[in-house]
């Protein structure tokens, strides 16, 4: 195509899918397809078109393929597409290794799911999982304690509050299984964690209990006034919340405040006499 304009003898220029005379504005030819990317925003660097982004919850990255089911093939062509695909799925764990990931990231999926937890918590557990995998930590230990205790440990990392008992209570481990492996990465892997911040329990322990807001604001203010060092957190944020509602006659029992926060009712009252 010749590259000045048939009206005016302009130049050309092509702007997406159109070839415009830039003098006159003719429209010289246009091309259906738009072979542009086809996001629209552009607060974001280097996009490109490569379908699903990668992730960390899959054992590779969310790079294999899958092969679909459809309802209408039948006879002789379905039964060769079953088989191509059990053979396909068996080829695609290539190692014991891979194998296990595929295990313990679909555990740790559901243990996050279960638990309302983000996505980046799912992320980071599945990471964690597989630096403790690298290191040779899971042998003679259970999977299901390694993927119980890597959500348990990324929570306590980024200050999400959830104890030990509401992780066990929707994971195949027990306590004493998560608990071992929690201990091995936290030995081995150096995790940086600390004490959970007592207030970050707080508004869901004053939603379980049904307390009004301003009775959580009541044990916010007490609980700076207290000092926690060497306290359970969920037990002291449970106990600020007792004191709060006895204060202002609201009916809460030392019983539910503890089982809310996963403690004794002991360890709730040794807190509550703390705050007179």
């Amino acid at each position: 195509m010749s590259r000045s304009c048939p009206e005016c003898q302009g130049s050309l220029a092509t702007e997406r899918i159109e070839t415009v005379c830039t003098d006159c504005g003719l429209v010289v030819a246009d091309d259906p397809l738009d072979r542009g990317p086809e996001w629209r925003a552009c607060d974001a660097d280097d996009r490109e078109r490569t379908g699903a982004p990668l992730t960390r919850s899959r054992h590779d990255r969310g790079l294999s393929t899958e092969i679909g089911r459809s309802t209408r093939v039948k006879g002789r062509k379905r039964r060769r597409l079953a088989r191509m695909r059990r053979q396909h799925d068996r080829a695609r764990i290539a190692s014991k290794t891979d194998r296990n990931k595929v295990y313990a990231f679909t555990e740790i999926r559901r243990v996050v799911s279960q638990l309302s937890l983000p996505y980046s918590v799912r992320d980071q557990a599945c990471a964690l999982f597989s630096s403790a995998q690298d290191e040779s930590l899971l042998r003679g230990r259970s999977l299901e304690g390694f993927a119980a205790a890597a959500v348990y440990a990324v929570c306590r990392t980024n200050n999400v509050a959830r104890t030990v008992g509401e992780v066990v209570a929707v994971a195949r481990a027990d306590r004493s299984e998560l608990r071992a492996a929690y201990a091995a990465m936290n030995r081995d892997l150096g995790l940086p964690v600390g004490p959970i911040d007592p207030r970050e329990y707080l508004p869901r322990f004053a939603t379980e209990l049904d307390l009004p807001p301003a009775l959580e604001r009541r044990a916010r203010g007490l609980l700076d006034d207290l000092a926690v060092g060497g306290k359970n957190p969920s037990g002291v944020a449970a106990a600020c919340l007792y004191a709060a509602a006895r204060d202002t006659d609201h009916a809460v029992t030392q019983a539910d405040a503890a089982e809310v926060a996963d403690v004794t009712p002991v360890t709730l009252r040794s807190t509550y006499r703390a705050l007179d």
